[in-house]
């Protein structure tokens, strides 16, 4: 635990770093969350396909107030690329038990606080304080700088920052955080193409089984209206949070759905098409919703979500058809 600079993937530049096709800026959602959008960077770092994983995100259901922070099941890396990923307890400085893990090959997903984070400029670095979910590559303690993944990318943070994120300015006499933390232990060869997909058609039956057993969307769009007159009354940084937790949530995870349908097989084409069809709805919908409250009129609202509960009745029909 001396003072050392190590890294699990030692050629990785966050000035060459190239992201995953699925983080495209042609993309309607190029950012989906910080856990998913992670867990690409690192799949493509590996050369593994991170569409593999996405089956998933057919169980995403409404739960009164937001579309959940949607996250892949640690089984289900385990069960397609042989990672196993877990919860690591932090009793020391974060810093200590990384330093242990990175020189074991292991890499950490650390829970930190995006204002210490320069990738996050103009959002939450340096003006506010949040949660977010970033690994780290390399570590640099000496040299106090380090190298992560965060959303679509892979950056490079030091100094002040370094100490902020690390709490290394705290005193002897300053309650720390102890940051929830997990560790990916990648194994010694990765399962080959042919397994990948076997081994993700059988998690998208498994999923399939546990989608909604009710139209999520329509749930949704019963009491979105009352919400967007609700949150009318608020700050317009309230807004960002709750278009982030409903819409964007929404729309990422299903672009997402149709990117796994798309890789897994042509035979779920028309299925992926309706996916794509729920994301395109909440893309307008949230331009549509910020219009609306800042206007103070919502009687348009009322009806803007029917397209993408037609598409997502019309898509597990389909894949009913084709499971």
């Amino acid at each position: 635990m001396g003072l050392i600079m190590a890294s699990v993937f030692r050629d990785l530049d966050p000035a060459t770093h190239k992201s995953h096709a699925l983080h495209a800026s042609e993309r309607m959602w190029p950012e989906t969350n910080c856990y998913i959008d992670l867990w690409i960077e690192v799949l493509n770092t590996l050369r593994l396909p991170p569409e593999a994983m996405l089956g998933f995100t057919v169980t995403l259901d409404f739960e009164g107030d937001q579309f959940p922070f949607f996250k892949v099941p640690l089984e289900d890396l385990e069960a397609i690329y042989g990672i196993r990923c877990t919860e690591l307890a932090i009793y020391d400085e974060v810093h200590h038990h990384v330093a242990e893990q990175i020189g074991r090959g292991r890499l950490c997903l650390v829970e930190t606080d995006p204002f210490f984070m320069p990738d996050t400029r103009g959002l939450g670095y340096r003006c506010e304080h949040g949660k977010t979910t970033m690994a780290i590559n390399r570590l640099d303690i000496a040299g106090r700088s380090l190298d992560y993944f965060h959303n679509g990318g892979f950056f490079s943070l030091s100094g002040e920052d370094f100490d902020g994120l690390l709490q290394l300015q705290l005193t002897e006499e300053d309650p720390p955080f102890l940051p929830y933390t997990e560790f990916a232990k990648f194994p010694e060869k990765a399962p080959g193409e042919s397994a990948i997909r076997q081994t993700s058609r059988q998690l998208l039956d498994f999923h399939f089984c546990r989608r909604p057993t009710a139209n999520p969307i329509r749930a949704f769009a019963a009491v979105f209206p009352a919400q967007a007159e609700a949150v009318a009354e608020r700050s317009f940084g309230f807004f960002h949070k709750y278009a982030f937790n409903t819409l964007r949530q929404l729309g990422a995870n299903f672009e997402l759905t149709g990117s796994h349908l798309d890789w897994l097989s042509a035979d779920f084409a028309e299925a992926a098409g309706e996916a794509r069809r729920i994301s395109e709805v909440a893309k307008s919908v949230q331009f549509q919703l910020a219009r609306a409250v800042t206007r103070k009129k919502f009687e348009q609202l009322q009806m803007v979500l029917e397209p993408a509960v037609d598409a997502w009745d019309s898509m597990m029909g389909l894949l009913a058809q084709k499971l």
